[in-house]
């Protein structure tokens, strides 16, 4: 089951909507078989291992790191698929909770005879399906935010200068976090101040372009931006709250999906805005927006996990911190968060945190 989920890890931001899943199928101690879900999603896990192992996978045990799926959709059930193969034995990660499946496969393959186990290593797999099982039991993706502060929590000089408050081996995890994510997100600000491309680089071949997201309510967004000129590929969506017709249709002219929010207040309704990207299949978004972005989404509850880059810098009080204001009165009012990780990257520390339930 380590080995299988090891595979799922390598499908992050390359399989949604569907989820990404391991499989190793082993007969008489030996493996035969093994895959992951494809990139977009298809071939599942399941069907790619079976493959592989071909007549070996008679007799054998498949190991999967989710609830092998009982519906038909654009491919057979996965369920079907190994009991026509003639497995033996099923030992599954955790069950599907998406109402096609939830528990469905499960009692299939029991029908069929098959020996079936679940709940092994569990937590590590509910883990790294986080951002699936949250747009499907919560309608929205999990949501990271991302900080690369200074010590004393800056993001930026007075004048905005922020290139590079980080080293090369911190922002190379960055890019490593963006494709294990399915949409890299900013808002406006960012958008106008730093015009980024939020594309995944010098990691190679990371499969589908990640989409691009920015919030802005009026779409007033620069039509010279590296966005704007390469909105097609990979894919840009811009999600706004009354912006002008002629504004949204010169960024859907470029490619560029526009995607209708509300307004709640003088801003974007954040928490309509993640609902409206789980009904289009996102189950992970990174985020790297500015401190006015990263209070908001925390003040909407939203930030299921925090990755901070802290640099060796001192910037001052005059200098842009990484977090807006929260309106705050008392510290039992914060949000808390546990510790998941740590390590150094290059001269920095790295960090990530969990949103404690």
């Amino acid at each position: 089951m380590a080995h299988a989920l090891s595979l799922a890890g390598r499908g992050l931001g390359r399989v949604w909507p569907n989820p990404a899943v391991g499989c190793v199928l082993v007969r008489d101690g030996r493996i035969v078989g093994r895959g992951r879900t494809a990139d977009g999603g298809r071939p599942h896990a399941e069907r790619v291992a079976l493959d592989m192992a071909g007549d070996a996978a008679r007799g054998g045990t498949a190991y999967v790191t989710l609830e092998p799926c009982a519906h038909h959709g654009q491919t057979p059930p996965c369920a079907d698929a190994l009991i026509d193969a003639g497995v033996a034995r099923v030992v599954v990660a955790h069950e599907d909770p998406d109402p096609r499946v939830a528990g469905g496969g499960v009692a299939r393959l029991r029908a069929a005879r098959i020996d079936v186990t679940v709940g092994c290593l569990e937590g590590q797999a509910r883990a790294i399906q986080a951002g699936f099982l949250s747009r499907v039991t919560r309608g929205r993706p999990w949501l990271t935010l991302k900080l690369a502060l200074t010590l004393d929590g800056r993001i930026a000089t007075a004048s905005g200068e922020s290139r590079w408050i980080t080293g090369p081996e911190a922002r190379r995890r960055v890019h490593a976090e963006r494709a294990a994510h399915d949409a890299v997100l900013v808002g406006a600000g960012t958008a106008r101040a730093d015009d980024p491309d939020l594309t995944v680089r010098g990691l190679g071949d990371v499969g589908p372009g990640r989409v691009r997201i920015v919030l802005s309510r009026h779409l007033r967004l620069p039509r010279d931006s590296r966005l704007f000129q390469s909105a097609g590929d990979p894919p840009v969506w811009l999600i706004h709250a009354g912006a002008d017709a002629g504004d949204v249709g010169a960024w859907e002219d470029a490619g560029a999906r526009v995607i209708e929010g509300r307004s709640l207040g003088t801003q974007v309704d954040l928490a309509h805005a993640f609902e409206a990207l789980g009904q289009a299949g996102l189950t992970r978004v990174y985020c790297e927006g500015g401190g006015t972005l990263a209070a908001a989404l925390m003040t909407a509850d939203l930030v299921d996990e925090l990755q901070v880059f802290s640099a060796g810098k001192l910037i001052g009080a005059e200098g842009q911190p990484g977090m807006g204001a929260l309106g705050l009165a008392r510290l039992s009012e914060a949000r808390a968060f546990d510790l998941a990780e740590v390590s150094a990257l290059g001269g920095d520390i790295f960090h990530r945190w969990i949103r404690r339930v």
